[in-house]
């Protein structure tokens, strides 16, 4: 079903919104993925704070075009094309998209945006296999924490031969009465 001028104009606000509080995007293909299985990836894209668009080709490259990637026009946006976007996590959508086409082989990565750029399918599968923000700041907090819970294991080391030694003494002044 055609649809109108309005309609178009909606999706393109909706599409435009999304696109400019990204932090980051990954184009698919989904031709020839059951609906029960998209909305598989959907329902994991909205627990995950990910959205997931499907639009018309032709108004996502207006819409890449208006942000400034005027090499949109080259890309490759064969057969059905979703876009999954990232708000929070710029790693997300690379995580998710990477983690799905393994068990869907007919999903094919198209390409992404990151900072500001189009990237390739290569950079988005590279993406997709670093921690997430979450896990490094876990990282950095234990590392940071790690040296500090030495020095008080070394600290309570010495308190507790110091107590020990105290302990001795007062035993064997207890022998000697």
């Amino acid at each position: 079903m055609a649809k109108t001028k309005s309609q178009k104009k909606e999706i393109l606000g909706g599409l435009q919104e999304k696109m400019d509080a990204m932090k980051s995007a990954v184009f698919v293909n989904f031709s020839g993925i059951p609906v029960k299985e998209i909305n598989i990836l959907r329902n994991t894209c909205k627990d995950e704070n990910v959205g997931y668009v499907v639009a018309k080709k032709t108004l996502l490259k207006k819409i890449l075009t208006e942000k400034g990637f005027s090499d949109v026009e080259n890309s490759d946006f064969s057969g059905e094309v979703a876009t999954v976007i990232g708000f929070e996590d710029e790693i997300a959508p690379a995580k998710l998209v990477s983690t799905f086409a393994k068990g869907h082989e007919k999903m094919k990565i198209l390409g992404g945006v990151l900072e500001g750029a189009l990237i390739g399918e290569d950079k988005i599968k590279a993406l997709a296999v670093l921690p997430s923000k979450p896990e490094l700041l876990a990282k950095a907090v234990g590392s940071i924490a790690a040296p500090l819970s030495g020095f008080v294991n070394v600290l309570s080391g010495n308190l507790r031969n110091f107590v020990y030694a105290l302990n001795a003494i007062s035993e064997k002044k207890s022998q000697g009465n």
